[in-house]
């Protein structure tokens, strides 16, 4: 998939503050954002619609390897108990 950048405005010390204290953590912010904004998208774009950029880009997160497992253990057990 083809990335893009994000620019933000922030207040400096603020920013400064939380690398300090982040890099004490051994963390990066930039590593954080991305964390956040995973989350995010997660939580505000259906499902659908996720799986639909996955395809395109060819790629299955997690998210949707474990539902098809899921989908495949029921229809397992389902099969096996009749």
């Amino acid at each position: 998939m083809k990335k893009v950048t994000i620019n933000i405005s922030y207040d400096e010390e603020k920013l400064s503050a939380l690398k300090l204290y982040l890099d004490k953590k051994d963390v990066n912010v930039e590593d954080e954002l991305k964390n956040y904004i995973d989350k995010l998208y997660i939580k505000s774009v259906p499902i659908g619609v996720r799986e639909y950029i996955e395809i395109r880009s060819g790629k299955a997160t997690d998210e949707s390897k474990i539902k098809k497992q899921n989908t495949s253990k029921i229809n397992s057990e389902v099969a096996n108990s009749g």
